[in-house]
C-alpha cells in the first residue's frame, strides 16, 4: 500500500482533555502526527481538529475507526482527496541590521508576507500560506541567519458548499 499524507478534519466537543485523549490514541498506536491544529469553530461547543498523518489507506481507516469510538469525536472527514484551501502561519525572527534590511524587505513583500515587530538587529516576519510558500520564504531568509522560527500546523477547509 502506498504512504501518502492525509489531512483528518475532525469535529470533536470542546472539552477539557479531548486533545489529550486523540493524541494519545496515535501515541499508543505508533503513528506520528505531522501536523495538529486545534480551535473553536462557529459554536462555542465544538471544536476543530485539523490533523496531518502519514500511513496507507488501511492506516486510515483504522484510525478513524479508533477515533470514533473516542466519546468527544463528532465527525470525521479525510479531505486529502478533496478539493481544498490549506494554510499555515510562520512567525520567523531574522537577523536584520540596517545593511540588510532593504534585501529583507523586497523577500517580504514577494512572498506577501508581513513584518510584525522590528529591533534594533532583527525582523519578525508573518507570513501564511501553503507549506510550500513557507518553506520558500524560510528558505529565501536563512542566508540572513534566522534566530527563531515558530509554524502553526496546517488548517484546511474544503472549498464550495460542501462542509467538513
Amino acid at each position: 500500500m502506498e504512504m501518502k499524507k492525509h489531512i483528518l478534519a475532525v469535529t470533536v466537543e470542546n472539552k477539557p482533555g479531548v486533545l489529550t485523549r486523540v493524541a494519545t490514541l496515535f501515541r499508543r498506536r505508533g503513528y506520528n502526527i505531522e501536523s495538529l491544529a486545534v480551535g473553536e469553530t462557529e459554536n462555542p461547543d465544538i471544536s476543530r481538529m485539523t490533523i496531518v498523518v502519514s500511513g496507507d489507506d488501511r492506516v486510515i481507516e483504522q484510525v478513524t475507526k479508533q477515533l470514533y469510538k473516542l466519546i468527544d469525536v463528532i465527525k470525521i472527514v479525510d479531505i486529502s482527496e478533496e478539493k481544498a484551501v490549506e494554510r499555515e502561519l510562520m512567525l520567523i525572527k531574522v537577523k536584520a541590521d540596517a545593511t540588510v534590511r532593504a534585501e529583507i524587505l523586497q523577500i517580504v513583500e514577494i512572498f506577501r508576507a508581513r513584518i510584525v515587530d522590528i529591533g534594533r538587529d532583527s525582523l519578525i516576519i508573518e507570513v501564511t500560506g501553503d507549506s510550500e510558500k513557507i518553506e520558500a520564504i524560510e528558505d529565501s531568509l536563512r542566508p540572513f541567519g534566522i534566530i527563531e522560527l515558530v509554524r502553526t500546523g496546517k488548517i484546511a477547509m474544503v472549498r464550495g458548499g460542501a462542509k467538513s
